[in-house]
């Protein structure tokens, strides 16, 4: 835990900084209430019939629960400060490369300790208990030396960091000064509508209790990679830099969302602003609060969406569920026997509509509970019990990395059928693609111009490793594989192929091939 001290800042200062603003990911815990038997009632009110005519009473009402927060930080600096940019424009000069080759030797035999400045950023954030615990954004105290929240009677109050989540972007902080806070409440059961008025309070550009609202736009919103585990609410209640970690609030003054990004090619506000949902911040900030992180269920495999062509190609009506492209060593996927090629449908009763909530699932899991998953295995429904993990902090490292296929495979190379030409895998390549020893594949080698395969991305030089869920070690395996899937009057092929040492299911369509 980092103690935070006061710092002096003029308000023209803190009004010049700027808050960046993030993304990211998260899960499942159960509710916990931290009031008090004598705490205050959180702040609500009586939510207007229609369209209200105004919004004063409400932001009146919830204004005292909201927070200005003020960070310094510590971020190192290039030794050579801003001349890079300056040097760029002399690259490739005659003399000019020794110099500054020699020049970085002499700052290597220096050895110099990197330097740092202090950077100040500007968020937002609200009470959420009379304690003192504050909401805010990861993105804004991260890497925070000293923490300040400032009231809207103008109090400025010291602020240490109780917890953060970087994958939901969310961080809890608590004042140091005892006493007895206004704070208000999410609202744990959102029904909210596209549609529905919505109300952000909040900090843009240091100017401080600034409110703004608007309708929630959309929900369920998916914001890539960084995100895996959130669905972001869609707003158009202006969001600006300085807003993030503030709330979003429905006509009754119930938090149902803490803003966190926006979509904006100019860096304002365009009117697309995003914020987590009420009922995950709920999850995640009790979790904080309560041991000062998020601990989430780990599988350890790599899974995909299967898609329409994919269903079709499995026999499947409905294109849902996640497919396991690759099972990591020694994971708890491995050890309860969940094998490449396995379509998840449902984790202890509740399906998979997807790859992401397949993730969400599973992270919503206590670590080192057992749990029922439901896939489809060679055409049949199995159930395999599975003793989840804890997800490491970086995931990525225990999966194979690199995407360099081997150079060359014993064997001589094989016209195969969808155009492509085929030779043995052999260890060597196992070896460089990260496969077992045992592991059945066929290097790709020349495509036809016309080949299908092309379409898809694959390349010479990737592997073949699953034709239909059948493995494939020579042309005649592969050709099987699509004599089987005609006879089932389908059209689709689902392959497995490797690139690298990362494994991707494709489906190619086989209903216009030739027999021989």
């Amino acid at each position: 835990m980092i103690k935070m001290k006061s710092f002096g800042i003029s308000k023209q200062a803190l009004a010049a900084a700027i808050a960046g603003a993030g993304l990211t990911g998260a899960l499942v815990y159960a509710p916990q209430t931290f009031q008090q038997a004598d705490a205050k009632q959180p702040i609500t009110i009586q939510a207007p019939k229609g369209a209200p005519m105004s919004f004063a009473d409400l932001i009146e009402e919830v204004s005292p629960a909201v927070v200005s927060v003020n960070v310094v930080s510590e971020r190192e600096v290039s030794n050579m400060g801003n001349m890079e940019e300056f040097f760029e424009r002399f690259r490739g000069l005659p003399g000019f490369d020794d110099y500054m080759r020699d020049r970085e030797n002499e700052e290597g035999e220096q050895e110099e300790e990197p330097r740092t400045r202090e950077a100040r950023s500007l968020g937002s954030g609200f009470f959420i208990s009379d304690e003192g615990f504050i909401v805010t954004n990861n993105h804004v105290v991260q890497d925070a030396t000293e923490i300040e929240v400032v009231l809207e009677d103008g109090r400025e109050l010291e602020a240490e960091l109780v917890g953060t989540d970087p994958q939901t972007d969310l961080a809890v902080i608590k004042v140091t000064d005892p006493g007895t806070y206004p704070y208000v409440e999410f609202e744990s059961d959102t029904r909210l509508r596209r549609g529905d008025w919505v109300v952000a309070l909040g900090n843009p550009f240091g100017l401080g209790g600034t409110a703004t609202a608007g309708i929630l736009s959309a929900d369920g919103r998916e914001l890539g990679g960084d995100s895996p585990y959130t669905d972001f609410l869609q707003i158009d209640a202006a969001i600006n830099r300085g807003n993030s970690g503030g709330p979003t609030f429905d006509l009754q003054g119930r938090v149902v969302g803490v803003n966190t990004a926006i979509f904006s090619p100019t860096g304002g506000s365009v009117g697309i602003g995003f914020a987590i949902p009420a009922e995950l911040a709920i999850e995640v900030t009790n979790a904080l609060i309560k041991d000062g992180k998020v601990s989430r269920g780990w599988l350890g495999v790599t899974i995909q969406d299967v898609t329409r062509d994919m269903a079709e190609a499995q026999g499947l009506k409905e294109a849902k569920g996640a497919i396991i492209a690759d099972v990591n060593d020694e994971s708890p996927a491995r050890k309860a026997g969940l094998q490449r090629g396995d379509v998840i449908l449902s984790v202890n009763g509740r399906d998979a509509t997807d790859a992401t909530s397949v993730t969400r699932m599973v992270g919503g899991l206590m670590a080192g509970s057992k749990n029922k998953f439901t896939v489809l295995r060679d055409g049949e429904r199995q159930e395999i019990n599975v003793t989840v993990g804890e997800r490491p902090v970086d995931p990525s490292e225990l999966a194979p990395s690199g995407s360099n296929s081997p150079d060359s495979s014993g064997g001589e190379a094989e016209e195969g059928p969808l155009g492509v030409s085929l030779r043995p895998l052999d260890s060597a390549a196992r070896k460089a693609m990260g496969l077992d020893d045992d592991e059945a594949g066929l290097i790709i080698g020349d495509l036809e111009s016309d080949s299908p395969l092309r379409e898809l991305g694959i390349r010479p030089g990737m592997a073949l490793l699953s034709a239909a869920n059948m493995p494939v070690s020579s042309v005649d395996d592969l050709e099987k594989a699509i004599a089987d899937v005609k006879a089932k009057g389908r059209d689709k092929l689902l392959l497995a192929v490797r690139n690298g040492q990362r494994t991707m299911f494709v489906t190619t369509d086989i209903g216009e091939q030739s027999e021989d």
